[in-house]
């Protein structure tokens, strides 16, 4: 059974309401609410059950949530790292100890090398899709990528967006600084995939 809701009401906080005593109330998308369980205060639209009985739509996340770009350039370097020293960890012990030939192991050695941008990319989509909704670098700094709606994104979504991270690159890195420039931080292919980077205290 729903807990009542405090409605505030005027600036004024009033009830508990029951769920038929709230329906009479006609509240509005933006009006503060709280149960009993709740610490503070939220609006009706952001509470799942309110959305469900009263057809609010869910929110945008707000701004002061989303992950800053100094952390994000952080988490992608920490990714490099991880990435380049497993591929390090592979060529030490694929190559190095068991190919004997110094040639072989020398071509065996660039061509494992030559593989890491393209191992990065394919990590970055599967990890940002994933449960976690973030690499291990992400993870690292609790930052995560989500949809508009702070919800996890699709495998289609992942792959858009590390797609369109080539337009970032290739805009001489202009996609990647226009989070200075725009409330929500994204970042050009963030824009394109319709994606944030989130804190991860928001949940």
């Amino acid at each position: 059974m729903s807990q009542p809701y405090i409605l505030v009401v005027n600036g004024k906080p009033e009830g508990p309401f029951s769920m038929d005593e709230l329906r009479a109330q006609n509240i509005k998308p933006t009006d503060f609410v709280k149960t009993g369980d709740m610490h503070d205060y939220k609006e009706a639209q952001e509470i799942a059950e309110l959305r469900e009985l009263f057809g609010f739509a869910k929110p945008a996340l707000l701004m002061q949530y989303f992950g800053s770009f100094d952390q994000r350039l952080v988490a992608s370097v920490l990714d490099w790292f991880i990435v380049f020293g497993s591929f390090v960890i592979i060529i030490f012990i694929v190559v190095i100890l068991i190919i004997q030939d110094k040639e072989t192991r020398m071509i065996a050695s660039f061509a494992l090398l030559g593989c890491v941008p393209v191992a990065n990319f394919i990590y970055h989509i599967v990890m940002e899709c994933s449960l976690k909704q973030g690499t291990l670098g992400k993870q690292m700094i609790k930052i995560k990528v989500v949809d508009m709606y702070g919800e996890r994104i699709t495998p289609g979504k992942s792959i858009t967006r590390n797609f369109a991270k080539i337009l970032s690159v290739m805009t001489f890195f202009i996609g990647y600084l226009l989070a200075f420039f725009n409330k929500q931080q994204q970042c050009l292919h963030d824009m394109l995939a319709g994606t944030l980077v989130i804190k991860e205290r928001l949940f």
